[in-house]
């Protein structure tokens, strides 16, 4: 690929026209990736029949890792293949795992004798389309983020907004698959539902391809002849990549089928990744080293956060299925639909929080006291529930506005800590290692979904056939959690808020 300076100055509504391709791209990729997702523990626990216990952990365990992959995508994109060749890579196999999905194989059903009879080869094929997109998206996911990044200098103002318009890209492919993908799973088949998440991707691919042209050759290799040298039976350095990574895939497919690996892998994987930075750290100069600290405490805390928020595909979820009361005029809301408020309040308020904080100039809050005031927020969301079934009579389901005003603090939340945290690692890490430090912060992701997993499984109900019989011990159940995120979320940004002072300090400048 060659950079056609004549591209490099065009822009559309004053940022770089590169930001509107990885816009589009990353719209269609998560309009995939959440279509998928809103439908995954319903398809498991009413379709295969899995138990809450194991459909929560298979749920975890999937999103943890395809939150664990980018750390090591990231990484062969900045040593190897570049950001371009590695988005490519992961889209492709975003899309045949997607496409997999389709296959939905025979219903499981309860024998005589009580036992589950699922399906055996459409559940191994299941696990394989999963490995699929958890690759996929490991060689995508941080690697797009660093491309937006790459696209502004360090001190641009405009930085904070231009992720925030990115991630108005994911949550718009997220809104539009939550309520198209999550209708025709409901009332026409799984199938459907997954098929058309895998023409998303398809879409979005094709969308990358189209515009490298305007990615200004921020996204090439740093050294493209590694990339062509021999080593092995003739196999290139960039063929040998992708072998090894496709072999990978029947390793993943099993490692996601048990959740005890998963929670070794991230405990192993967090360990070398912190032992990594501390031997960079120890190299470089008192700024830097300070820097990369205040990053990795706010990635610390950014765990605390994402297990509270992704309770949303599990817990609340199912809370949504089993105990709100849907009707509307006679007419019964899809439960998976209620995840869409998410990504329409973002959609709504992202435009807005975007210009807030460049109009607020200097009196623009510091990435710390926006984490600390994520977490809080995330934490008032599960005391809307809780307020909810405190009012709410005994025996009877609870009302929907309960829900959506948790969605609507969580996206507040989410607004103050998601996208300034993306920028906040293209900021604060070296340049030389900012693929590897964005993958560090999905790592953490990875861990709180595995965590959420956990938090989610105190709220595991027993159920007959995939349906919840005791609507008032469920309410109770799903009640306990909440209460407890509620005080977990209140604490913990308590303690980020007194601590931001010092970090602000250790980050010398960077705001």
């Amino acid at each position: 690929m060659t950079n056609d300076t004549s591209l490099d100055k065009k822009e559309l509504f004053g940022h770089p026209i590169g930001l509107f391709i990885l816009f589009l791209t990353e719209m269609w990729e998560r309009f995939s990736f959440y279509g998928m997702k809103a439908l995954l523990i319903y398809y498991l626990v009413k379709y295969h029949l899995f138990s809450d216990e194991a459909g929560n952990f298979i749920v975890g365990g999937y999103a943890a890792m395809v939150y664990a992959l980018p750390v090591v995508g990231g990484y062969l994109a900045d040593k190897y293949l570049g950001f371009r060749k590695a988005v490519i890579f992961g889209g492709v196999l975003l899309v045949l795992g997607h496409l997999g999905l389709a296959y939905e194989g025979h219903q499981a059903f309860l024998a005589e004798n009580g036992e589950v009879v699922q399906d055996k080869f459409a559940l191994q094929a299941f696990f394989f389309s999963l490995s699929l997109i958890i690759l996929g998206v490991g060689f995508l996911k941080a690697n797009i983020s660093s491309i937006v990044g790459a696209l502004y200098e360090k001190e641009d103002i405009r930085r904070d907004s231009g992720f925030t318009i990115f991630y108005m890209g994911i949550n718009l492919g997220s809104f539009v698959a939550t309520l198209l993908c999550g209708w025709l799973g409901e009332n026409y088949g799984w199938g459907y539902g997954f098929g058309a998440a895998g023409i998303g991707m398809i879409l979005g691919l094709i969308t990358f391809i189209y515009g490298q042209k305007y990615l200004m050759g921020k996204a090439e290799p740093k050294n493209p002849e590694i990339l062509k040298k021999k080593v092995f039976a003739g196999i290139s350095v960039e063929w040998l990549i992708y072998i090894l990574s496709i072999a990978s895939l029947f390793i993943i497919a099993q490692m996601v089928q048990r959740h005890t690996v998963v929670d070794w892998m991230l405990r192993i994987t967090g360990a070398i990744a912190l032992l990594m930075i501390i031997f960079y750290s120890i190299k470089e100069e008192k700024i830097i080293r300070e820097r990369l600290l205040a990053l990795t405490v706010l990635i610390i805390f950014s765990v605390v956060f994402w297990a509270l928020f992704e309770q949303a595909y599990t817990s609340m979820n199912l809370y949504a299925d089993r105990v709100l009361d849907r009707d509307f005029f006679g007419w019964t809301i899809p439960g998976p639909w209620f995840l869409s408020l998410n990504a329409l309040f973002i959609i709504l308020f992202a435009p807005v929080v975007a210009s807030l904080w460049v109009k607020l100039g200097k009196y623009n809050p510091n990435t710390p006291v926006k984490f600390a005031f994520a977490i809080i927020l995330v934490g008032l969301g599960f005391g809307m529930l809780v307020i909810g079934a405190n009012v709410t009579a005994d025996g009877a389901k609870i009302a929907m506005i309960w829900l959506v005003l948790a969605y609507f603090l969580h996206t507040m939340g989410e607004l103050c800590l998601s996208p300034v945290g993306l920028s906040s690692v293209t900021k604060l890490a070296p340049q030389k290692i900012v693929g590897f430090m964005m993958g560090v912060w999905f790592l953490a992701t990875a861990s709180s979904e595995f965590i959420a997993a956990v938090l989610a499984n105190l709220a595991k109900i027993d159920t007959e056939g995939g349906q919840v019989t005791d609507v008032t011990l469920a309410l109770t159940s799903y009640t306990d959690l909440f209460s407890k995120l509620f005080w977990v979320g209140l604490i913990f940004g308590g303690v980020l808020l007194v601590l931001s002072p010092l970090l602000k300090k250790l980050m010398h400048g960077i705001k």
